[in-house]
């Protein structure tokens, strides 16, 4: 498993006082496409997806299709020697898998987890949350409303982890022409945390690829702990035990600047 640490300027708008509804609009750009080929080759394919579900008359799920897998919550799980651990997420490794640190500038707190698998990648980002009262109905609005905003589109639609939005983001490409990005927002209530996930890239339109990701967002552990914190309190993420670091070969590319303290590539085990 390759473990990647990045600092860049979009994590930094992240800041605590910020809303979880603009902490997942904020993850929607880091999730975009990186080249304006890649805005003219993605659009069609995942235009027909983010209409898919309307035409097919896919009605919102109210919960997850199965009860029995994950996301966890820690007090559920009680062998933690298979994961690994990041503080109030733990993920379990898997062939092929990368992650991705987002790193706050001002507090250099990781603030998100990104899991990488062929084309694809998934955001995670996990909250305190109250009790008894459950976020995603409300932060899936918050979230349509401010994409129709920009002029783009959601869909609610049916999901393996219960009701899920499909959105069509407007974004401009780095030559200038206009696209957009289309991803899945979904969230996952649980006992007082929520959990955020974002998934982008080839997972929209290749089954092989949305079903790793899927894969492995049920395997998420969430370890809320015992501090008491107010709701939509992103909780604490911490870079795991034994992790070496070294230069990621990318960035040391001549003509591109390095930001500090990043990007960095750690590599598990």
């Amino acid at each position: 498993m390759i473990f990647k640490r990045k600092n860049k300027a979009a994590v930094a708008e992240a800041q605590p006082e910020q809303t979880i509804a603009e902490l997942n609009a904020a993850a929607s750009k880091d999730l975009e496409v990186d080249s304006a080929d890649e805005v003219q080759a993605h659009s069609p394919a995942e235009a027909e997806a983010a209409h898919s579900a309307k035409a097919q008359g896919i009605a919102p799920a109210q919960a997850k299709q199965n009860p029995d897998e994950g996301p966890f919550d820690g007090d559920s799980i009680e062998d933690h020697s298979e994961y690994l651990d990041m503080g109030a997420l733990l993920i379990k490794p898997v062939p092929g898998l990368q992650l991705r640190l987002e790193v706050e500038e001002s507090t250099q707190r990781v603030i998100a987890v990104a899991l990488e698998m062929g084309s694809s990648r998934m955001q995670l980002q996990v909250f305190a949350a109250p009790k008894t009262d459950e976020l995603w109905p409300g932060i899936s609005t918050q979230i349509a409303t401010g994409i129709a905003d920009q002029g783009g589109e959601t869909e609610m639609v049916s999901g393996r982890f219960g009701s899920e939005l499909l959105a069509r983001v407007p974004q401009t490409a780095p030559d200038g022409r206009q696209g957009y990005v289309v991803l899945r927002f979904l969230g996952i209530d649980g006992p007082r945390w929520f959990l955020r996930a974002v998934i982008g890239g080839a997972a929209l339109t290749d089954q092989e690829e949305a079903k790793a990701m899927e894969d492995a967002l049920a395997q998420v552990v969430v370890v809320r702990g015992d501090v008491p914190m107010p709701p939509t309190e992103l909780l604490p993420l911490t870079v795991p035990q034994g992790a070496l670091t070294h230069p990621d070969a990318a960035a040391e590319t001549p003509g591109t600047e390095r930001p500090e303290r990043g990007p960095e590539t750690t590599q598990i085990g």
